[in-house]
Order: C-alpha cells, then structure tokens, then sequence
C-alpha cells in the first residue's frame, strides 16, 4: 500500500489526502524495485510540498502488461461504445465535483493562478471528457463498392490498443484530458506518464479513474523522470502508440525510439515559436489586449505563445503604447491571490533558462521596453518582459524561451510580414489582425502553422483539431481528428457468391 500526503494548502485551510505511490491496476502501489522518490516543489515558495514514487523501468513494463490485459479483457472490444461513454461521463461528473480541490493542488503544484486551473483549464477538460464520451458510440467504418454480385468490402476503426501517454508540466490537468478522452473513448487503455515537476493532479485524477468505475488497466500512472519512464514508454515492444506532448529536442528521442522498437504509432505535439501580426487596419486596442494575452497566458509557458509579435510601421508606435500599458498592468504574483493573472515560472532549471534568454537579449542589442529586471525574494517569478529593435538572428527571436519574454519587430508591407513570420523552423501557431477581410484570408492562407487565429489568440475549442508542422509535430489533438491517432483502420473482403480458381 502506497503512502499517503497530507497536503496543506495555505491559502484555503485545506488538507488534502494525496496517495503518492504508483496507480497501476486501480490501486495505489510502491516501486517494484526502487525507493527513488521525486520531490515536488512549490515554484512559488521554493518549498517542497511531497515526495511521490518514482517509476521503474519495471514499473512501467509491469504497467503496460496491466494495460495489456485490460484491454483484452474488460476494455477494447469487449465494452460498448455506450458504457465507455458512461463511464467518461461519470468522470467528469467527479472531476467537477473537486474542481476547487483540483484547482488547488494544480496551483500549488504549478504555480498557475487558481481562477485561471479552476475556470479555465479544469473546466475545458470537463468538457474535453464529454465531448470525446460523446463520440464513444459512433466509431464509424465504411461499405466500399466493389462487386454487389459477390463481394462485400467494409472498413473497421478499432482500437489501437495500449497507449503510452506522456504530457508535460503546462497544463498538467488539461493535456491528461486531451490525451486521456480520445483514448478511453475509441477503447485504448493507457500508461501516463506525467511530468515529474507536476504529478500531483494526474494521482488525484487517477483516485477519481477508479470512483467512476473503470476497469483496473484501462488508466494507470507512472511518475517518473523522462529519461526513465518516458523513453521505457516509447521503446516499449507491446506499447501501441505513444503521445507525447514536449520539446522538439524530446520529441525526435521519443519517435526515434519508437522507430527503434515495433515501430509504433507516434504522435508529437511539440515546441512553437509563433508569430502575431498587427496590421495597420486592424483595431489597435483589440489587437494589443491578444498580443499581451499571447506571451502572458500562463505565464508564457504555453507552447503556441505569440512571442513573436511584428507590428506595421504606420501604426507601431501607437500599438506599442498600448501593448506596454497592457503588460505593465498585469498583475503578477502567488496564485492563490484571486487577483494574479500571471504566476510564477515552474522551476529553478526553467527560470534559469528564461533569464538566460533575457540577458542574451540585451547582450546582442535589443532594446527592454518593460521588464528585464530581477526580482527580490522567494518564488521563480519573471516580469513579464517586452523587447524591440530585434532582429532575426537573435536568440530571443529564433528559439522558443517558454516564459514571458516578448520580441517585436517592424514590417512595412503583406508580403515582409508574411515573410518574417514563416521565416521559423517551427509551426505550430500564428496570428494576424486586420480588418481588411481580403487580406484576412490571403494571410491566414500563407501562415505556415497549424493553427491560425484571426483577431484573437490563444483560444482552443475541443471540437477543433489542433497541432503543428514543419519541427512543432505531427498528428492532431481535439476534434474528430484526434480519434484517427488511436484507431487503426482495418479493410474486410468478404466474397460470398464467386468460387475461386487458381489462376484466376
């Protein structure tokens, strides 16, 4: 039997009881084979807030054979379509149930403002639940025309089996919905791995998998370093598929792995480096509040964050009034404070690499319009943190930082500006604002990113695909489309009237 935290949360009075061992087979169970632990930390405080097991390469392997044997069992095939549905259903009936509760362990956990886990990000994956639970029952094939005398030929989307899921330390809550939904709902059974800054929110998700009654296998979670329990996951002979949502540096070892191994279905959702245009038609004001929303949103640790914002000459100065006052306007702090929108960075390592970037943006000439200043204290807050006069081949402009550092640029014509904003090895998300809706469309057309948004920024929708391309990853996530990762589509020829002969 697992140990079992206590987990004060000052702010509220409240304690929560967090078993902090491994969730394999619907119980909560030590290592195999180790005593190492991963010690979680309050990016706020600095403080430690538990200690939670460590996965083993064993771990994982024993892990993967629960999921194995749920799924040729209880699972898979072997349920209907409308009690996966039921049972998804059941689930986020729960997790709405202890939305403050998750709210606040995601807070302290990750240092996100409770509103924005509570409001946001708990409430989308209630949802991200429903919408995939909706389409448990309508898992469809196809009746292919090929001979009505003698042959019948039809198409089966079944199940592709165990699914290795591993997902970062942003959106622990969210990224576990969008993985977890599309899975569970076409007859996946899956091994997570969350991230070993963030596990917390996965073990309590995982105490409400077996409330709702799913079957021990389908769900198991396996904290554990990346190098451990995510390359076990991607090298793993009788993993079906692995989902990975990280860096573009993790993601090529993850498909390589998978390469290496049986050659499983991999999908990647990986980094961005995203451009924002404003036009000089589009409406300043408007476009000012999406940009600052853009590299703010959780704190810029968003891999579609607009860092990259490029502003037409005629109307630069006028938006970049407005922009700094937007982003010195932004309260930062603990995110326990209602009134905090922006928290702090989630870790020593990160918040390190973050004021890196910043000090390299000085160094090589851009100039600090707000920010670029230290704080005092504890907790791994980062002003948020605006530059100018930069130009391409500055650090700051080419590789994503993941923090609140913003980078802006001029362009004085459609064409420069389409230009820059493709001039990345990245593509996973892009901007524009214009009121000129010719120019909406020749732009958003031209944008090499997987998503495009026109006006606004940073607002997903679980009924719409979602991923990247060129070395931001491959695959889709949200909508019908991330249904496709985790089926395999099987042709069946079914002869019943010819006798055949050989030859024919």
């Amino acid at each position: 039997m697992a140990q079992i935290a206590k987990i004060h949360i000052p702010a509220t009075g409240r304690t929560i009881e967090l078993p902090t061992g491994l969730f394999i087979n619907n119980e909560f169970v030590p290592s195999a084979d180790s005593q190492e632990t991963l010690s979680v930390i309050n990016p706020a405080t600095e403080e430690e807030i538990c200690k939670v097991v460590a996965a083993s390469g064993k771990d994982i392997d024993i892990a993967v054979k629960a999921a194995r044997v749920a799924f040729k069992t209880t699972w898979g095939k072997n349920v209907t379509g409308f009690e996966r549905s039921r049972l998804m259903n059941k689930l986020a009936d729960l997790i709405e149930r202890d939305q403050q509760e998750l709210a606040e362990l995601e807070t302290l956990n990750n240092g996100k403002p409770v509103k924005v886990a509570r409001d946001f990000d708990i409430g989308d994956s209630i949802q991200c639940l429903r919408y995939y639970a909706g389409w448990a029952d309508k898992i469809l094939g196809e009746t292919i025309e090929v001979d009505n005398k003698t042959k019948l030929a039809f198409t089966r989307h079944d199940p592709i089996g165990v699914c290795g899921q591993i997902i970062p330390w942003n959106y622990p809550i969210m990224m576990w919905a969008w993985k977890v939904a599309p899975a569970l709902a076409v007859g996946c059974t899956v091994v997570m791995k969350p991230s070993e800054l963030t596990p917390l929110t996965a073990l309590k998700l995982s105490q409400l998998v077996k409330e709702a009654g799913f079957p021990p296998g389908v769900v198991n979670t396996v904290p554990s370093l990346g190098a451990i329990g995510g390359a076990a996951l991607s090298a793993h002979m009788d993993v079906d598929k692995v989902a990975f949502t990280g860096s573009t540096v993790t993601g090529r070892k993850v498909m390589e792995a998978a390469a290496k191994s049986n050659l499983k279905k991999v999908s990647l959702e990986l980094g961005g480096k995203s451009p924002n245009i404003v036009f000089e038609s589009a409406d300043l004001e408007q476009a000012a509040t999406w940009a600052a929303l853009g590299i703010l949103y959780n704190t810029g640790e968003d891999c579609t964050a607009g860092s990259r914002v490029y502003v037409q000459d005629s109307v630069y100065d006028s938006f970049m009034e407005l922009l700094i006052e937007k982003v010195r306007s932004t309260p930062i702090g603990d995110g326990f404070d209602e009134t905090v929108t922006s928290g702090p960075i989630i870790s020593k390592i990160q918040f390190d690499k973050v004021w890196g970037y910043i000090e390299s943006g000085k160094q090589e000439g851009a100039k600090v319009l707000v920010g670029g200043e230290r704080r005092a204290g504890k907790g791994y807050f980062v002003d948020p943190t605006v530059f100018a006069d930069v130009k391409h081949d500055m650090k700051i402009v080419k590789d994503e930082i993941f923090g609140p550092v913003l980078a802006v640029g001029r362009f004085s014509t459609e064409e420069e500006a389409i230009e820059l904003a493709n001039n990345t090895s990245y593509g996973l998300g892009a901007g524009l604002h214009s009121t000129d809706a010719n120019q909406c469309m020749r732009v958003s057309s031209a944008l090499e990113a997987g998503t495009v948004w026109v006006n606004q920024y940073n607002i997903l929708h679980n009924n719409v695909p979602f991923g990247g391309k060129k070395q931001s990853g491959i695959g889709r996530e949200l909508g019908k489309q991330a249904l496709d990762e985790y089926t395999s589509v099987k042709a069946v020829h079914w002869n019943f009237g010819e006798k055949g002969s050989w030859p024919l």
